[in-house]
């Protein structure tokens, strides 16, 4: 076997490259399993959120039923429920505004700076030329 003393240089290289080779193909390994423990994590808590979110929902209908009988007491039935109902009507008008008008502020989606940036680029290089 030889030293390293007494190895071509070509053997030397040969060498580096396998070694090279593997070490990305390890750190590449390394970095599947780290993101593949932490996706199974994301997928955990993101299936906790959807449960919690499907038992928000029937919260919210309970709340909604609470408070049509908490105003039965005072008011006929009826009256209850449609004051229950307005309220949520507002709030989902109101909720809805909101919305549209904060896609209307994202509209349209470009890249506003970057664009200025490119032309700035490139007027550079027109000037340059």
């Amino acid at each position: 076997m030889k030293t390293t003393d007494d190895r071509s240089i070509g053997e030397l290289i040969g060498d580096l490259s396998d070694q090279l080779s593997r070490l990305i193909r390890t750190e590449i390994a390394l970095a599947k399993a780290e993101v593949t423990g932490r996706l199974s994590k994301i997928g955990a808590g993101a299936g906790l959120l959807i449960g919690a979110g499907v038992l928000a929902l029937y919260l919210l209908a309970a709340i909604i039923a609470t408070a049509i009988i908490a105003l039965s007491v005072p008011f006929e039935p009826w009256l209850a429920a449609t004051i229950v109902t307005v309220f949520l009507l507002l709030v989902v008008a109101v909720l809805a505004w909101l919305g549209v008008r904060r896609l209307k502020q994202g509209a349209p989606p470009k890249p506003v700076k970057a664009i200025e940036n490119v032309q700035q680029d490139l007027n550079a290089v027109k000037e340059a030329i």
